[in-house]
C-alpha cells in the first residue's frame, strides 16, 4: 500500500508521530536553552539598547521567568528545522517527485527568514520604539524604573510576530505549489495587502513618519517578492502537471 492509499487512520497515526518526534526535540533543545540563556541575557543586557537601562526584579520569579522564556525562545529557533521537515515529510507523499526537492529547500530558507525577520525587529523596530518611550519619558520628566520581566516581554512581543511575518514568501511558495493560491490573486488583492500592511506599521510603529516607513517599505517590499516567487513556482507547477499528464499517457499507451 503507498502512501497516497493509506486510510485516514494511519494518516492521524503517522502526524501524531511526528509530532511527538518534534516535541521530543524541542524538549532536548529546551535544555540546551538553558544553558544558554544566560549568556544570551547578559549580551542584550550590555546591547547599545539596554546598556543605559537599570533593569529591576518587581517579582521573586521574574528572573527565573525571563530564564525560562530565554531557554523557550532558543529552543524553538533550534526545533524550527526539524517542526519543518517533519511537516514535508508529512505531506511530501502527496506531492511530484520534483516538487519534493523544491519544497525540501523551503526548510533552509524559512529557517534564514525567520532569523531575518527576528533581526528586522530588533536591530531596526525595538531601538526606534525604545528611543521614542525613552523622548517621552524625558519631556515629561519622568524616570525610568524598568523591570527585567517587562522590558524582555516586550521586546519578545515586538521581534517575534516579524519572525513570522517574514514566513510569508515561503507560505505564498508553498500555496501557490498546492494549487491554493496564484499569482494573479496576489496582485489582485494588493491594494488591499497594501493597506493592511500600512494599518499593522501604523500599530506597532511610534507615531512618527520616519519609523512608519521603516516597517511599511519594508513589509511591501516583502509583498512584492511573495508575488515573483508565487510566479515562479506558478509556472513549475503547470510544467509539472503537464509532465504528469505526458507520463501518464506515455503509461496508458504502453499499457493499451
Amino acid at each position: 500500500m503507498t502512501d497516497k492509499n493509506m486510510p485516514v487512520y494511519d494518516h492521524l497515526g503517522e502526524l501524531r508521530n511526528r509530532i511527538v518526534i518534534t516535541a521530543v526535540f524541542f524538549f532536548l533543545f529546551m535544555v540546551v536553552g538553558l544553558f544558554f540563556a544566560k549568556p544570551v541575557i547578559v549580551y542584550l543586557q550590555s546591547d547599545n539598547v539596554a546598556k543605559d537601562i537599570q533593569m529591576n526584579a518587581f517579582n521573586l520569579t521574574d528572573p527565573l521567568k525571563v530564564y525560562i522564556d530565554f531557554a523557550f525562545i532558543i529552543a524553538l529557533l533550534l526545533s524550527l528545522p526539524v517542526a519543518l521537515y517533519q511537516i514535508w515529510a508529512f505531506i511530501s507523499p502527496g506531492l511530484f517527485e520534483n516538487e519534493r526537492k523544491v519544497t525540501l529547500s523551503y526548510i533552509p530558507v524559512s529557517f534564514l527568514l525567520f532569523a531575518a525577520g527576528l533581526s528586522f525587529g530588533y536591530f531596526i523596530l525595538f531601538p526606534l520604539v525604545v528611543h521614542f518611550m525613552s523622548n517621552i519619558a524625558n519631556s515629561l520628566n519622568v524616570e525610568g524604573e524598568y523591570g527585567i520581566n517587562e522590558y524582555f516581554s516586550f521586546l519578545f512581543s515586538l521581534i517575534l510576530p516579524f519572525g513570522l511575518l517574514f514566513q510569508f514568501p515561503v507560505l505564498v511558495m508553498f500555496l501557490t505549489r498546492l494549487g491554493l493560491v496564484t499569482p494573479h490573486f496576489l496582485r489582485k488583492i494588493r491594494r488591499f495587502a497594501y493597506f493592511g500592511i500600512i494599518v499593522v506599521a501604523g500599530l506597532i510603529s511610534p507615531p512618527e513618519l520616519i519609523s512608519h516607513l521603516t516597517i511599511t517599505v519594508p513589509l511591501i517590499i516583502l509583498y512584492e517578492i511573495s508575488i515573483l516567487i508565487s510566479a515562479n513556482a506558478y509556472k513549475k507547477r503547470l510544467k509539472a502537471e503537464e509532465e504528469a499528464m505526458l507520463d501518464l499517457e506515455l503509461e496508458k499507451t504502453h499499457l493499451d
